[in-house]
């Protein structure tokens, strides 16, 4: 369980931030420290403020350093024993892409209530339909759920359910094994929303652990389920809906079948391209294979990257075959690197998307 099953204050193995945060790393669930006190990120570390490079690359997460919040989270023990030794009072956030976490975040803001058509993005409510009352997130998230004939999330039990200091709500749930990726939305805003006041915390974001507490209260779970339960199917078919399905610029595996290229199709990729993608991506992968042989200090997040960078590329310019790639640099990470396999597939995902948009050719790269 996530909490005390009788106080929800005290953390899972009975007391300290540590514990907790140690629990859910040794359950897959990524973690990074907050700021004390606060529901923010624990500030990048002096060599990384001001400075603009990309979280992927910062030399502060090979050297076991927090730095860019989510994109520091991890569940290895040692380096969260360091975090935890050299501040206590650090609250916990855990990644929620890495985590495989989609949350709710159900708002109960004062703010004024939006023209009744902005209420649920893209479900005009006809103006027979009676809104006295409508005030939150909790009432949009409802409606939306009556409008599908489902029950009322913020009810549901058979998951981890969160309090907020603010009088909000947190509904943790699993992300759907092989469905589509989903992303973080803001429920005021005018691009992609689930519903007025309801946030989604998912990839490219995070959420506050359970038992965190900041100067307005304390995160705590409410009775019931103490670990997160399966995306309702009806739940994930209005995220992808309204928008929140990652888009994805890798190409699809190869099927050997020739077909003809469509408009913003890669090229295919041809047996001399082949062997030259992969000569050029060997030399990275032994890189990061090299990281094997010491748990820190070797620049494996970094290395990583940029193989996945390079590798993104080759795709792109016909030299790799998507599928095979991806392979070969998880199984690289996985030997260099087995205690993390999300953060693996977090790095190995962004440095392939990351490249796909540059195409590489190997004869240009001398």
């Amino acid at each position: 369980m996530l909490v005390h099953p009788e106080n929800p204050r005290r953390g899972a193995t009975g007391g300290t931030a540590l514990e907790v945060a140690a629990w859910l790393a040794s359950r897959g669930y990524p973690v990074h420290p907050l700021a004390p006190g606060t529901k923010t990120p624990a500030a990048n570390c002096r060599e990384c403020t001001g400075r603009r490079h990309s979280p992927e690359l910062c030399p502060c997460h090979a050297e076991g350093r927090w730095c860019h919040g989510f994109h520091a989270a991890t569940t290895d023990l040692d380096t969260l024993r360091e975090w935890w030794r050299r501040e206590p009072e650090f609250g916990i956030g855990v990644a929620c892409g890495a985590a495989g976490l989609v949350v709710i975040d159900v708002d109960a803001h004062a703010a004024a209530v939006p023209d009744r058509n902005r209420l649920l993005p893209g479900i005009p409510i006809d103006d027979r339909v009676d809104l006295t009352g409508l005030e939150s997130g909790f009432d949009t998230l409802a409606l939306l759920a009556a409008h599908r004939g489902r029950p009322d999330p913020c009810e549901d039990t058979g998951t981890l359910r969160v309090r907020t200091p603010s009088g909000g709500l947190h509904i943790w749930y699993r992300a759907p094994e092989g469905g589509p990726r989903l992303r973080c939305s803001s429920g005021s805003s005018s691009r992609v929303a689930l519903a007025w006041q309801v946030d989604v915390r998912a990839e490219g974001g995070y959420i506050v652990a359970p038992t965190t507490r900041t100067a307005a209260g304390v995160y705590e779970a409410l009775p019931g389920a103490r670990l997160p339960g399966s995306l309702p199917p009806w739940l994930a078919a209005e995220l992808v809906r309204t928008g929140h399905v990652v888009e994805d610029h890798s190409p699809a595996p190869s099927t050997g079948r020739s077909a003809a290229l469509e408009p913003g199709s890669r090229p295919s990729v041809t047996g001399g391209g082949r062997e030259a993608g992969r000569r050029l991506l060997s030399g990275l992968l032994a890189e990061v294979g090299s990281c094997a042989t010491s748990p820190s200090g070797t620049a494996f997040s970094e290395k990583l990257n940029r193989a996945a960078f390079t590798a993104g590329g080759l795709v792109a310019g016909g030299h790799l075959d998507a599928a095979e790639g991806r392979l070969l640099l998880l199984e690289a990470a996985d030997r260099a690197r087995p205690h993390q396999p999300r953060r693996n597939v977090l790095i190995v995902d962004t440095g392939l998307r990351a490249g796909s948009d540059r195409p590489i050719h190997p004869k240009e790269r001398t």
